[in-house]
């Protein structure tokens, strides 16, 4: 059977859960061979082998931490010079979209961003697309080269299925445009306790009608008791109400969760196009002509300052 690569992202040896999904596309269409990058990445080899990999082939050098996406683009294109993979697939996030878009320049093959699903075909892999702010689907290939896919987080389940996971170490040799941006700094990002926004298999979002930075603590409330992560309009961010790094939206981050519950969100096309693939979609807006209303799969028609908190005391009952 084919090998088909797949990109590791991982901090420090820890898997982030995008990756684990791409294992599971990756077997319906060949063996997973992944690639893992900078410190910790022989740590990733368990974790991998549990989910499907049968082999690992990992890189750490000073290069990877120290400037931007080249020096991974080169540690990829050496894994497929050593590979000859059927494909290739990147977690979809801002860096996966930009290495799996430099790599496929590089060896001449065509690229398919941001999709959902992908299955076998008798002329190479199939992916599964949302398209035109998700009132379409459809099925693309790659017609030129080794297909070169980016998948959105959510896409698939994580599934065990132990495999070899042999440790193999990969030969790179960094270009020289590798070392042409580096990063001077880093700032830890803040931990809030929820989960990244792009993984969050719950998403809570509060827009125009949360009415004030002050009023989203019951936004977060709802999120924290479903162990959700939480997302706002581009009309709350822009008002200041919310940080810009949990704007869903054109303009934003896509998600792509199991459960997306919109407060106070009419659904204006640009918001809809970052979360119209969510698996089941729940709205709360006191506007009954909203066009939000014309998306989900359930819908209230009520004050979100009364429906959230409601439903907030109904999931802690429950749990407690």
């Amino acid at each position: 059977m084919a090998e088909v690569l797949v990109y590791v992202d991982h901090v420090d040896g820890a898997v982030r859960k995008p990756t684990l999904e791409l294992l599971t596309l990756a077997r319906r269409v060949g063996e997973p061979v992944a690639v893992a990058l900078g410190s910790g990445a022989e740590a990733t080899a368990a974790t991998l082998a549990e989910h499907g990999a049968v082999k690992v082939l990992t890189a750490d050098a000073p290069e990877f931490a120290d400037y931007l996406v080249v020096p991974k683009v080169d540690a990829l294109q050496a894994a497929y010079e050593a590979v000859s993979p059927a494909a290739v697939l990147v977690p979809s996030s801002a860096e996966g979209k930009e290495i799996a878009a430099r790599l496929a320049v590089r060896i001449k093959s065509g690229i398919i961003t941001d999709a959902v699903d992908l299955e076998a075909g008798d002329e190479g892999p199939v992916a599964t697309q949302s398209a035109f702010a998700a009132s379409y689907t459809t099925k693309s290939r790659v017609s030129s080269g080794t297909p070169v896919i980016t998948v959105k987080p959510n896409s698939a389940a994580v599934e065990a299925a132990p495999a070899a996971g042999a440790v193999e170490a990969l030969a790179v040799s960094f270009s020289e445009k590798a070392t042409g941006t580096k990063v001077v700094s880093r700032t830890p990002r803040e931990s809030t306790g929820r989960p990244d926004l792009t993984e969050a298999a719950i998403v809570v979002s509060g827009g125009r009608g949360v009415n004030g930075a002050e009023n989203f603590s019951i936004i977060e409330a709802l999120a924290d008791s479903l162990g959700a992560a939480v997302g706002a309009s581009r009309a709350a961010v822009d008002a200041g109400w919310y940080p810009h790094s949990n704007q869903v939206g054109q303009t934003g981050k896509s998600v792509s969760p199991q459960l997306y519950i919109a407060s106070g969100i009419s659904g204006a096309i640009q918001h809809r196009a970052g979360m119209q693939t969510s698996k089941t979609i729940v709205a709360i807006n006191k506007d009954a002509e909203a066009p939000i209303f014309d998306l989900v799969d359930y819908g209230v028609v009520g004050d979100l300052f009364d429906v959230v908190p409601a439903l907030t005391d109904e999931v802690n009952t429950r749990k407690g």
